[in-house]
């Protein structure tokens, strides 16, 4: 499996100079490439693809004096990159997604350049990462690189440079613990496990929110273009920056207790996108980071051989763990659940409950229907929904 390895790079003066120059060429050869698209297309009614492309990186490095000073493969990723955008622009066409074409770069949305072979275009010289047309620059290695490097990708952010490196590594699969649980995000806290457990919400972007408001002000203030100005963009982006890396660390070391305390790890196929269209809690939807912490749990799971399971998130809170009874007039200011059965819970604790026992007899129903050799009802289990897994499962125990 492929994984990547993110190294902080401390390159001087100079160095810093070239890295700018390489990355403003990239910018424009990608913007050249993309208008030959559109061109073409426009005039010709066809499009040209990755291969017809590639071809004006050789005829480009002849004839421009500043591709000349480039490696070629720093623009043959460039089309690449554009190529995988276009892809990615008709499959979403295709689905009957919003497409949004792809558009020209400026200098604040293009942020990186790569390079595709380890000893060709980059290596590593001792302590330090030689780039070519740059030299050897100072990396801080805070952890060691496993498996085959592949490729390497330059990265600019805040006004701060890294080295991602692409390798090829083992999965490493970890011993059984018998364990499956299953997890209910939320604001307050931000999730509750079937075990009970609670996890507060540290909130990073609102404890934040004063500092970034002050820099804000002083942007505000500042002439647009100068370098004060500029300034004082670097440190906003610094700021939005630490927040970041403050909650994906803090997520990151959730999501790896999780895969080594649990086989089966049970989440919620929730619809962020739409539920963050509600003015009142789409930022503390955001803060939350609910999608990056499915992302790394998913991840992981591959790598350490653990299961993720994604259950339908319709009625978790509002029916009863115990007796399955949906409250109908339950509001979301109600935090504990009161049944007739006698069940008396928190609310996000009866959720993990529900969520466990979907996944369980999801796990279950996709058992049956991979072990019945006959499939009595003809069922397509590659298009089936959870609910349909779950109707079908209770026809063939004949319930």
């Amino acid at each position: 499996m492929l994984k990547t390895f993110r190294y902080k790079l401390y390159p001087s003066k100079t160095q810093r100079k070239h890295l700018e120059e390489i990355l403003e060429t990239c910018r424009r050869f990608y913007n050249d490439c993309l208008a030959e698209r559109k061109e073409v297309y426009k005039t010709e009614q066809r499009s040209v693809g990755k291969f017809e492309q590639l071809k004006h990186v050789k005829e480009s490095k002849a004839n421009n004096p500043y591709t000349k000073k480039v490696h070629s493969h720093i623009l043959q990723v460039a089309v690449s990159d554009l190529d995988k955008t276009f892809r990615a622009f008709f499959r979403r066409v295709k689905s009957g997604e919003k497409a949004g074409y792809p558009r020209f770069k400026s200098k604040n949305r293009f942020n990186s350049f790569g390079l595709k072979e380890l000893g060709n275009g980059f290596k590593i010289d001792g302590r330090r990462l030689k780039l070519s047309g740059i030299g050897r620059i100072h990396v801080r290695w805070h952890r060691t690189i496993e498996g085959d490097i592949r490729t390497i990708r330059v990265v600019k952010k805040a006004d701060n440079w890294f080295a991602c490196f692409s390798c090829e590594v083992e999965e490493k699969t970890l011993l059984a613990t018998g364990q499956s649980i299953g997890i209910d995000v939320g604001i307050s806290s931000l999730f509750t496990t079937s075990n009970g457990e609670k996890i507060e919400n540290p909130k990073w972007y609102r404890t934040g929110q004063a500092k970034l408001r002050i820099i804000q002000q002083s942007i505000s203030r500042k002439k647009k273009g100068s370098n004060r100005h500029q300034k004082a963009v670097f440190l906003l982006q610094k700021q939005h920056e630490k927040i970041k890396n403050r909650r994906k660390d803090f997520l990151n070391k959730l999501a790896h207790t999780l895969i080594t305390t649990n086989d089966i790890i049970i989440i919620e196929d929730l619809q962020i996108q739409n539920m963050v269209r509600s003015r009142k809690l789409s930022k503390s939807i955001m803060d939350a980071g609910w999608g990056y912490l499915r992302q790394r749990l998913e991840v992981k799971a591959v790598e350490a051989g653990r299961q993720v399971v994604v259950v339908d998130s319709a009625y978790t809170s509002k029916s009863c763990s115990n007796c399955g009874t949906i409250f109908k007039d339950l509001k979301l200011s109600d935090r504990w659940i009161h049944c007739d059965c006698g069940l008396s819970l928190d609310r996000d604790h009866n959720a993990a409950l529900n969520i466990l026992r979907r996944g369980r007899l999801l796990q279950e129903s996709a058992r049956i229907i991979k072990t019945d050799s006959e499939n009595p009802l003809g069922f397509n289990l590659g298009g089936a929904s959870h609910r349909d897994i779950i109707i079908l499962s209770s026809r063939l125990k004949g319930g």
